[in-house]
């Protein structure tokens, strides 16, 4: 089945950064684009960036465009999110995702800007 051990999240200064890294299992994953989904608290899931199944095309939402970047790594069916420059409005839980038909979540990391 479809799993997703999800790490690096934590708590971090603004203007600080973190790189969070999703690994799949469960599913061919270079077949697949993947996302990353946060949710803040008291608001709904929003998308934040994805990428394509060969990593050549990727799309951030605006509120994080130019200060994180997806990418991935076939070889070890890891995604990533480098996340530079953190503002406290960037603090939510942030969910790897992957649409086969449904979609699958991964369990969550929890990032918290804070000074």
């Amino acid at each position: 089945q479809v799993q997703f051990v999800e790490s690096g999240g934590g708590l971090v200064q603004p203007g600080g950064s973190l790189r969070l890294a999703c690994a799949a299992s469960g599913f061919t994953f270079n077949n697949y684009a993947m996302n990353w989904y946060r949710q803040a608290p008291g608001k709904g899931r929003e998308l934040v960036a994805s990428i394509s199944n060969t990593g050549g095309s990727t799309y951030y939402a605006d509120s994080v465009k130019g200060r994180f970047t997806i990418s991935r790594d076939n070889a070890r069916n890891t995604v990533y999110l480098q996340m530079n420059s953190l503002k406290p409005e960037d603090t939510a839980v942030y969910y790897c995702n992957v649409v086969r038909g449904v979609d699958y979540w991964g369990q969550g990391t929890q990032v918290t800007v804070s000074s």
